[in-house]
């Protein structure tokens, strides 16, 4: 794992490692391996990693776990381009691969930023990490992770892609895009392609748009070297919410399989499309000083290390149709933002309105249309909107709205996202990792907007804690439709 004194490592990946081992899902084997710039020693990087466990696992804590999992934690001190470190890496790695019996399996976990990958991957290619040793019944696998973002652009998405093929065979990278381990974002599948109740509806017959929302209460935090110049349009939209509306709008694939599911993701990401005006049908923004959870906090441009004249987005907002039989005239809305009302990622279906309703209009004056609400997090679930008569004597319809929350529902809470990547890493199972077409599609539909975006606007100041600049509204406006209340 290079990286490892970053959040990422210490937050998410660590304790996923143990929340897997305490649910015996690791073989007994299993060893962690650190590389970093720290003058540690192994037992310096097991306390990182033991104090990383006892704060953020989900799972509880238990000795005997811990125990058998600390006897291969490992720690290797380096730079990315020291060549001397990285032959004591491949020594560690061959010492224990001997001691416990880990058959040459390898998985190299890149947390580390964009910039670094192709020393790192080269430097694994010069050492001889990446490479199986002859001599062995079965071949032992090589597996590299990398996390989002993949490049900046097409362009450089290509560049970092050539880096990895002239290193590890296409099927060996698996690029990581946790929202595509959440629960919820599976049960999108699960709930078209399991049942028949939505399906025949699931179409431009009956849907009128999709609303596809990722919004944050918090500022950039301490993220300001890698958010700026990114912005949130590359940071999200370009994966996360076009995953998701991928999701929402591939045919049933033949199988449950990475092919077949990959298969109907590119075809629906290679058949959307832009708006034929850019200025109208996208919304960029930048947070002001305002007030958040009752507390006053600074603008994006006071953030520490942002540069006074910082063009970067911290809110984006797209108009994209998909150009197939199904979708044909439904407009999808994609929107994230920061400093927003509050935390919440939902892809939010609305249906058409009733053609006729034979009611009076004082009758329904305050029904609005039905939808189909898929709560990603943070109270993952699915909600039901529909109207429904006011008890009473008058003949009053109002929205009410059915709930399904996960933690109402089962038993066992969801694993966290990394703990199934990680997992399917290790297996060698990729379904939920996007293959380098889907990669360079995202991008081929962002980079025209980003280049507009940097030669004819700037982001539009809108106050923290606000629902966003009025742009973003104004957008929905002009379709005659409004953003759900966040």
């Amino acid at each position: 794992m290079f990286g490892v004194t970053g959040d990422l490592a210490r937050k998410k990946l660590m304790p996923a490692v143990y929340d897997l081992a305490n649910r015996g899902l690791l073989p007994p084997g299993f060893s962690l391996v650190g590389y970093a710039r720290r003058d540690w020693a192994d037992e310096d990087f097991a306390q990182l990693t033991y104090e990383s466990v006892k704060e953020h696992a989900r799972t509880p804590f238990r000795d005997t776990v811990w125990q058998q999992l600390s006897e291969g934690v490992r720690f290797v001190q380096g730079d990315f381009d020291d060549d001397d470190a990285f032959d004591r890496l491949a020594q560690t790695v061959r010492e224990l691969d001997e001691e416990r019996g880990t058959g040459g399996n390898y998985a190299f976990y890149l947390s580390i930023p964009p910039k670094f990958f192709p020393t790192v991957v080269q430097q694994l290619k010069r050492s001889g990490l990446s490479s199986p040793s002859p001599g062995r019944e079965r071949t032992p696998w090589r597996r590299v992770v990398i996390e989002k973002p993949f490049g900046h652009d097409l362009a450089s998405a290509r560049e970092l892609n050539a880096t990895l093929d002239g290193v590890f065979p296409p099927e060996s990278v698996f690029r990581i895009d946790h929202y595509l381990g959440k629960e919820t974002v599976q049960n999108i599948l699960a709930l078209r392609f399991a049942n028949e109740m939505y399906e025949p509806i699931w179409n431009r017959g009956y849907v009128d748009h999709v609303q596809i929302t990722m919004a944050e209460d918090i500022g950039i935090g301490g993220r300001a070297g890698y958010y700026d110049g990114i912005g949130a349009a590359r940071d999200v939209i370009q994966n996360h919410l076009l995953q998701l509306l991928a999701l929402t709008a591939m045919e049933e694939p033949v199988a449950f399989d990475a092919d077949s599911l990959r298969t109907e993701k590119e075809k629906v990401l290679s058949a959307v499309r832009l708006p034929a005006d850019l200025a109208t049908g996208t919304a960029r923004g930048q947070y002001a000083a305002g007030w958040q959870g009752g507390l006053a906090v600074g603008g994006y441009l006071e953030e520490d290390a942002i540069p006074a004249d910082s063009r970067t987005e911290t809110y984006a907002a797209l108009r994209l149709g998909v150009d197939t039989r199904r979708w044909a005239g439904v407009p999808f809305y994609l929107r994230a933002g920061k400093r927003l009302p509050r935390r919440m990622t939902e892809i939010a279906m609305m249906f058409q309105r009733a053609p006729h309703l034979p009611f009076a209009a004082t009758d329904t004056k305050e029904l609005g249309q039905n939808a189909l609400v898929i709560r990603i997090q943070p109270d993952e679930g699915i909600t039901v909107r529909f109207g429904s008569k006011v008890p009473g004597t008058a003949m009053e319809v109002r929205d009410v709205n059915m709930d399904f929350a996960y933690g109402e529902s089962f038993t066992e809470s969801s694993p966290e996202a990394y703990e199934r990547l990680l997992l399917d890493v290790l297996i060698g199972d990729p379904p939920l990792f996007p293959r380098q077409q889907e990669v360079e599609l995202g991008w081929r539909i962002l980079d025209p907007v980003e280049q507009f975006w940097a030669e004819h606007t700037k982001p539009e100041q809108y106050p923290a804690g606000s629902a966003g600049p009025a742009s973003a509204d104004a957008l929905m406006a002009r379709d005659g439709r409004a953003w759900r209340r966040l």
